[in-house]
């Protein structure tokens, strides 16, 4: 067995930022491996208009360390009273890849979210016509549907109407987490593609919940049942092109971790690589980890892969527990295991 593996360099297809002290604390644990990332806009207030991705951007920019080689990709968030033309402009200029679906309430900074679909059908009717993706937070957000159903229900109630209204939206199902997502994006045609997180590969619902609540697992979408974490890591292991790698790390303090109320996410940028060289060696995959964090996402969006290479060699990793900001400490993901895979 090879003691070493190099891979075109990856890109993250769902990564948050933040904004001020977390960002310029974050953002070098995804440049030091990432050459790419879609970024979430999120926001408080969230970025709607071109004018303040461009802002966002030049903010991220600043905050690069120097002498790193990293291009944000922006999204603008899709509100009720987002304008078509503001968004077929900002795509026509290269400054935006991608427009971003959270229905109202499903998760941090999403207030702002849509609650009536029929109130953005212009929208993404401009959107297919450009050839501008959606990408989609996939869950219902009604009372009365369990925590752990909404990803299916959205499915069903949401996604399959709004993709059989609008034909020819390119639409990413982001950071899936169950069965039914992981066959639905497998009967589709190529105008649809699914991301999937490393944490979701590594930790179901007991994680979070057996032997004490682990708010450092709590994630939205929420980790379901073993079965569909296992589904998760056939999608990601087998090469399909319509899977690739979406991070979704999540950066929170531990002081709004662990609120009576705590915040949902998972900071996983700095030990991804680690993780996942880990699941597909598992997995006797290896040489289909390449597919899945970098070549598979860059096809989707009609993009070239990265021409520079990281190697990972396969002699023990270790990463700090936390990374300082000065906000306060964020946690970083522990996957529950020792990695054997390291980044050179």
């Amino acid at each position: 067995m090879s003691q070493t593996i190099t891979l075109r360099r990856p890109d993250d297809w769902h990564l948050h930022l933040r904004d001020g002290a977390m960002l310029k604390a974050v953002l070098p644990e995804t440049t030091a491996h990432f050459a790419r990332a879609i970024i979430m806009p999120n926001l408080v207030p969230p970025v709607v208009t071109s004018d303040q991705a461009q802002a966002y951007r030049e903010r991220i920019l600043n905050a690069l360390p120097q002498g790193a080689d990293f291009e944000p990709l922006m999204t603008l968030y899709l509100t009720e009273d987002t304008d078509p033309a503001d968004v077929a402009a900002a795509h026509a200029s290269g400054l935006i890849y991608a427009v971003k679906l959270y229905p109202a309430g499903a998760t941090t900074n999403s207030a702002s979210g849509v609650a009536n679909f029929d109130n953005v059908r212009a929208v993404l009717e401009k959107m297919a016509e450009i050839g501008l993706p959606l990408c989609v937070h996939g869950e219902v957000t009604d009372a009365e549907i369990d925590i752990f159903d909404r990803e299916a229900v959205f499915i069903d109630r949401v996604l399959d109407p709004i993709r059989r209204a609008t034909p020819g939206l390119r639409v990413v199902m982001e950071h899936i987490t169950t069965r039914n997502a992981v066959d639905y994006a497998s009967a589709q045609d190529d105008t649809l593609g699914a991301t999937i997180t490393t944490h979701h590969l590594v930790i179901n619902r007991n994680h979070i919940l057996a032997g004490g609540i682990k708010p450092h697992y709590y994630c939205l979408p929420v980790a379901k049942r073993e079965e569909h974490r296992l589904a998760l890591r056939a999608a990601a292991t087998s090469g399909d092109n319509r899977f690739f790698l979406g991070t979704d790390s999540a950066p929170h303090t531990d002081a709004n971790k662990l609120l009576p109320c705590g915040c949902a996410g998972c900071f996983t940028a700095p030990n991804t690589l680690s993780i996942l060289a880990q699941v597909f060696e598992e997995d006797g995959a290896l040489d289909r980890l390449e597919r899945f964090t970098s070549l598979n996402g860059p096809a989707f969006y009609g993009l070239l892969p990265n021409d520079a290479t990281i190697t990972l060699e396969k002699s023990g990793a270790s990463y700090p527990d936390h990374i300082a900001t000065e906000d306060g400490p964020v946690t970083v993901f522990d996957p529950g295991f020792d990695l054997h895979w390291k980044v050179l």
